[in-house]
């Protein structure tokens, strides 16, 4: 272990300790530049144990960073050093420095939902990185056996929960988030198994319940969802099936069926009868 990641792991490990109160005379930049070079650890305890919880402590438990800071910090976090670094591979360990960028920025967000400080420009640049990350990441690993939480899926989730609720999220960000949720769930590749449906399905819940897209628009997309279930078989239109499958299952089984009203609760059901072989082709081989 190098001596400036063991004297950061210490500090932090103290911080954390401290309740994420600094002593007197320090100040949050003399921790954060080492905390944005090792977000990434592979080794979780520096990672997701300690970094994370300082961040999010710092950010909106205490509001430690100042407006130009957390810009500064954002900045950051949406380079090619940070959320796209390695982008597109898939195995290896780079995952974790994307995956923990991805959950900081959606700490960020929320700050600015709360005390706005990006400006429009700020925001849509915002808002193109964290839908680009989501099209572009290929490690959609969950739980990986050395090296902790990678999470793609459900981390970028996470985040773009976050920003679907700010004012700057008219219809048109709402679409393109519609999107780039049916792009991750109907990826091909990747079968999810750990929960990353649920953190999906909260984005589109988030939609629903603050009023943020038209439940027309909503059904409409979730009938277009379930195309997948009637294209011709392949290892890639199963994943993308079950993925489909489970994703409007999470959906509509996360609130009283009421709560959708009439034309939503009929697409979420239709949907689901026609991704679900078991139903639709009762009588017939299921593979």
């Amino acid at each position: 272990m190098n001596n400036i990641r063991a004297r950061l792991m210490n500090d932090l490990q103290r911080i954390e300790a401290e309740r994420y109160r600094l002593r007197k005379g320090e100040e949050v930049q003399d921790f954060i530049c080492l905390m944005l070079e090792y977000i990434g650890d592979p080794q979780s305890e520096l990672r997701d144990g300690l970094i994370y919880p300082t961040f999010y402590a710092w950010i909106l438990e205490q509001r430690l960073l100042s407006s130009d800071e957390l810009r500064a910090v954002l900045a950051v976090l949406l380079d090619e050093q940070h959320l796209f670094h390695g982008i597109g591979g898939q195995g290896d360990e780079t995952v974790f420095t994307r995956t923990f960028t991805v959950l900081v920025i959606g700490l960020i967000i929320q700050r600015h939902r709360e005390q706005p400080f990006l400006d429009a420009a700020g925001f849509r640049q915002l808002k193109a990185a964290l839908l680009r990350y989501y099209a572009e990441e290929k490690d959609l690993r969950g739980y990986v056996e050395e090296g902790g939480w990678a999470h793609s899926a459900a981390h970028g989730a996470d985040a773009i929960d976050e920003l679907v609720q700010c004012p700057e999220s008219g219809e048109p960000v709402q679409l393109e988030v519609l999107e780039a949720v049916r792009g991750m769930l109907q990826n091909g590749v990747y079968l999810f198994r750990e929960e990353e449906d649920e953190r999906m399905a909260t984005i589109v819940d988030t939609m629903i319940l603050r009023n943020l897209l038209g439940r027309e628009h909503i059904a409409e997309w979730i009938s277009s969802l379930a195309a997948c279930g009637s294209q011709p078989r392949s290892n890639s239109q199963y994943i993308n099936r079950i993925n489909s499958k489970n994703f409007v299952r999470a959906l509509y089984f996360r609130r009283d069926s009421e709560y959708f009203g009439k034309r939503l609760q009929e697409a979420l059901l239709a949907a689901e009868l026609k991704m679900n072989k078991f139903a639709a082709e009762t009588g017939d081989s299921v593979q």
